[in-house]
C-alpha cells in the first residue's frame, strides 16, 4: 500500500465531524436536552435512564460520563453496579424498574414489545407528563448514543 493510498483509505474511514459538517445539528440538540431536563425527571431517574440506554449501546464515552454524573448526584455505587441486572435485584424501586423496562424498550426496538402493557406499568409510578418527559430523555440519550458510537 502506497502512503497516498493509506491516507485515502484513512480519510474515508475516518469519522465524520458532525460539529464541521453539519454545524447547526449540536447547538439545536443541546437546546433540546435543556427543555428536556426542565421538565423537572427526578435527577437520580434522569441518570439510571441514561446510564442503562448507554449500556446497551455500547457507548463507552456516554458509561463513563453518566457514571461520573449520577455519582456526582448522589448515587451509590451499590446501585450503579447492579443497574445492568436491575430486573433481578431489589436495589430499584417499582418506578424505577418501570422507567427502566420504558428505557429498555425504546433502546432495542422489537415489534414483539407489549408497549401498551410497559405504559400501564409506568402509569402506576408516573403521570402523563412524567411518562412524556421520560420517552424524550430517552429518545434523546439514544440519539447522542448514536452520534458518539459513530465516531467509535
Amino acid at each position: 500500500m502506497t502512503a497516498t493510498t493509506a491516507t485515502a483509505t484513512a480519510a474515508n474511514t475516518a469519522p465524520v465531524r458532525m460539529d464541521l459538517v453539519v454545524p447547526d445539528v449540536i447547538p439545536a440538540l443541546l437546546k433540546v436536552r435543556e427543555a428536556i431536563d426542565n421538565l423537572g425527571l427526578d435527577k437520580k431517574l434522569h441518570h439510571l435512564v441514561h446510564l442503562r440506554a448507554s449500556q446497551i449501546n455500547g457507548c463507552a464515552f456516554c458509561v463513563k460520563m453518566h457514571l461520573r454524573e449520577a455519582r456526582e448526584d448522589g448515587e451509590s455505587n451499590d446501585r450503579l453496579d447492579r443497574l445492568i441486572v436491575w430486573a433481578h435485584v431489589n436495589d430499584f424501586s417499582e418506578a424505577e424498574k418501570a422507567a427502566l423496562a420504558w428505557t429498555e424498550a425504546l433502546t432495542v426496538l422489537d415489534h414483539k414489545t407489549d408497549y401498551a402493557s410497559l405504559r400501564g406499568r409506568l402509569r402506576t409510578s408516573f403521570t402523563d407528563k412524567e411518562i412524556g418527559a421520560l420517552t424524550a430523555t430517552i429518545g434523546m440519550i439514544n440519539l447522542w448514543n448514536r452520534t458518539q458510537v459513530s465516531a467509535h
